[in-house]
């Protein structure tokens, strides 16, 4: 499969609320949340975006607290923590690392920021959201929330950090037809034909896991056979396994003909 990172309509939504952060009016306002089902390509889009800026990226945890997040932060920032003693003095290291970071990056025309992702694990933890709202604040640094369904509800529970969102929300949604063509012709070494590309589309419900999956599977097949110009197709492939049920992980075959 190829590397390539392919632009789908989310991500143009992503870019566009990152856009948004950029040229906000109130300075404080540099919050921005990321939301959706799995499946539907938030975590590599957002891993594209931090290798492009080199900002920082998180994991969040069921079992962070206060303490954990700096450390967390620290350790991506390459910063010894056992060197500083001392819950200020930590906090303050991250401060001052994070806007030199975010300095250097705007003398290269770069957004440097900090990415929390499942964030849905931590976002009822006020002591959490606080910590993450003051480095946001003080230093006006860019902060991706990212979660699935849970987050946007959670974070009314803290309008001081909903507000800072503001119109800075996306939610990731099935892919379109032309998003699939997309990711097909942008990732699958082998050409693939209309008619299957449209039943990958279907099969799918426009979760991108589902479609690179069905690339792998089609690419394995067009690799050891010899297709037409047109690419392969549903005819080509009939009888051959094409995805994994979400629901029941069992295999599904395209159809042979009626």
């Amino acid at each position: 499969m190829k590397p390539t990172f392919v632009e789908t309509s989310n991500v143009r939504e992503f870019y566009g609320a990152l856009k948004r952060v950029n040229e906000r009016g109130a300075i404080e306002a540099c919050l921005a949340v990321v939301d959706g089902l799995p499946g539907l390509g938030k975590t590599t889009a957002i891993r594209h975006w931090v290798a492009q800026t080199g900002s920082i990226y998180l994991r969040a945890q069921k079992g962070w607290d206060y303490s954990w997040l700096i450390q967390e932060i620290l350790t991506e920032l390459s910063i010894d923590a056992k060197s500083i003693r001392g819950k200020r003095d930590r906090f303050a290291r991250v401060l001052d690392e994070l806007a030199a970071r975010a300095e250097r990056a705007a003398f290269d025309n770069r957004t440097f920021g900090l990415v929390i992702d499942e964030c849905d694990m931590v976002s009822t933890r006020g002591e959490i959201m606080e910590a993450i709202r003051g480095i946001s604040d003080l230093r006006y640094l860019p902060t991706i929330l990212v979660g699935m369904g849970t987050l946007r509800d959670n974070l009314r529970r803290f309008p001081q950090i909903e507000s800072r969102a503001g119109s800075n929300k996306v939610t990731f949604k099935p892919a379109s037809l032309d998003d699939a063509r997309a990711l097909i012709v942008g990732r699958c070494e082998v050409i693939v034909a209309p008619d299957l590309i449209e039943f990958v589309w279907r099969l799918s419900k426009g979760f991108n896991r589902e479609i690179l999956e069905a690339i792998a599977h089609i690419e394995r097949f067009g690799l050891r056979t010899d297709p037409g110009p047109g690419g392969i197709t549903m005819a080509d492939m009939a009888g051959h396994v094409l995805m994994n049920d979400r629901a029941t992980g069992k295999p599904i075959c395209v159809p042979g003909a009626a």
